[in-house]
């Protein structure tokens, strides 16, 4: 692996002195720059990868019990994995970390293409790289989110992570339709596609320079769990990751979209594709929004305000049987989940000394894997219960009285005014 070369640290105050018209523009930053690429071409061929995965899954097992294994394979380890990530992630360079993940998808990728040309892939061979799946992303998530910071200044956070949730979204859009359409001239078509856009993201995230200082504590248990302690003395903190887990939980309508798309709004699976789509649209076009125009004041209240919004979508979309008002539902769900992850994420990063970033990110990811895991399944059983219409509408009142009550449980998230 090329060595990587350090470079001094920079302080917002001091480059606006330097360079004042350039130091309010992230493209003057090209270590961002270069991550910011590094992240969409890694996400992109993970998103592209995960579909192949379970399509190629189904094609050789017919069984729907066999593509929630997938899953779960992927969960577990990322699970018990994230808090050692964390600590890892504040010990060891963060580029090299990301690095290493990517390079673990590649070769996830080239085993595939191999198998798949002898054709000696198994239900056994998927769900072991399922597992080697599930441990990459533990890695990459807490390494990601922690050194975005350290690329830029801290006037330009928010709009940093605007900017990377912005090539977050068009992955997650982009990469299921690519994937689709590269699989219909066969999975190894999509797995060599995976494997150069990986290693393209090993490429450029060797090319990102920062002043590395890790931490000086020694490797104990109490040192891997400091990010979970940390947070727990936060209000602010506890307060925007547990608000972000229980909407998700109780608000998450999208294990039920394929009984809405062919019991309730009558279409088919283009029409699928779309109410998939619709969260991701709208968080695209929030995001974009966001970049031009950063959240200035209220920004507690506002984070309140967008899961109330989130909750109020999800009720619309849950009493409509209108295929363009459960998109249009759908896409305000996306755009006020994207207020939430930016100022959840800005806040967190503020809040957090650069040694702590690693592990606070870590108990962070577990918060979202929990809430998008547990919310597939709350969804799943209260439809067994109350069917899908009574599920989605149940999480959008939920929803919206978790945001009422973090407001009086959380006073000091509430009253947080900017994100600075």
């Amino acid at each position: 692996m090329p060595r990587v070369r350090f470079v001094p640290g920079f302080s917002a105050a001091k480059l606006d002195r330097m360079n004042p018209p350039e130091s309010l523009s992230l493209w003057a930053h090209p270590p961002f720059v270069r991550f910011w690429l590094a992240r969409l071409t890694g996400v992109l061929s993970n998103q592209m990868l995960l579909l192949a995965v379970a399509w190629q899954m189904y094609d050789l097992t017919s069984s729907a019990w066999d593509l929630g294994l997938v899953g779960l394979f992927q969960f577990v380890p990322a699970l018990v994995m994230t808090l050692p990530a964390g600590h890892l992630a504040d010990r060891l360079h963060r580029g090299r970390i990301f690095a290493s993940c990517m390079l673990a998808q590649a070769l996830v990728a080239a085993l595939l293409v191999a198998s798949t040309q002898t054709d000696w892939t198994s239900r056994g061979l998927i769900l072991g790289l399922s597992v080697v799946l599930g441990m990459a992303r533990a890695f990459q998530m807490p390494a990601q989110q922690a050194l975005t910071p350290v690329l830029v200044p801290q006037a330009l956070l928010q709009r940093a992570i605007s900017v990377s949730s912005i090539g977050m979204q068009i992955a997650i859009v982009g990469g299921p339709a690519l994937g689709g359409l590269l699989y219909g001239a066969g999975a190894n078509t999509v797995y060599g596609a995976c494997l150069a856009l990986s290693l393209a993201s090993v490429a450029f995230t060797l090319t990102v320079h920062y002043h590395h200082v890790p931490a000086q504590r020694a490797a104990t248990l109490a040192s891997v769990f400091a990010g979970v302690a940390f947070v727990w003395r936060r209000q602010v903190l506890l307060g925007a990751m547990s608000l972000d887990l229980f909407a998700v939980l109780l608000g998450g309508a999208t294990a039920l979209l394929p009984i809405y798309a062919r019991d309730i709004l009558h279409t088919g699976p283009q029409g699928l594709g779309l109410l998939r789509a619709a969260p991701a649209i709208g968080a695209l076009l929030m995001t974009l929004v966001l970049v031009r125009f950063p959240l200035q004041r209220n920004a507690g209240y506002k984070l309140l305000g967008a899961v109330a919004v989130f909750g109020l979508a999800t009720l619309v979309f849950g009493l409509s049987d209108h295929f363009v008002l459960s998109l249009a539902a759908l896409a305000v769900t996306g755009a006020a989940d994207s207020i939430s992850v930016v100022t959840r994420l800005t806040l967190m990063q503020l809040d957090t000394p650069d040694e702590m970033r690693g592990r606070v990110s870590a108990v962070n990811s577990i918060f979202i894997g929990a809430s998008n895991q547990l919310g597939e399944f709350e969804s799943g059983a209260t439809a067994a219960l109350l069917g899908p219409v009574g599920s989605v509408i149940l999480g959008g009142v939920g929803t919206v009285m978790i945001a009422a009550a973090w407001l009086r449980l959380f006073p000091q998230l509430a009253k947080r005014d900017r994100l600075s």
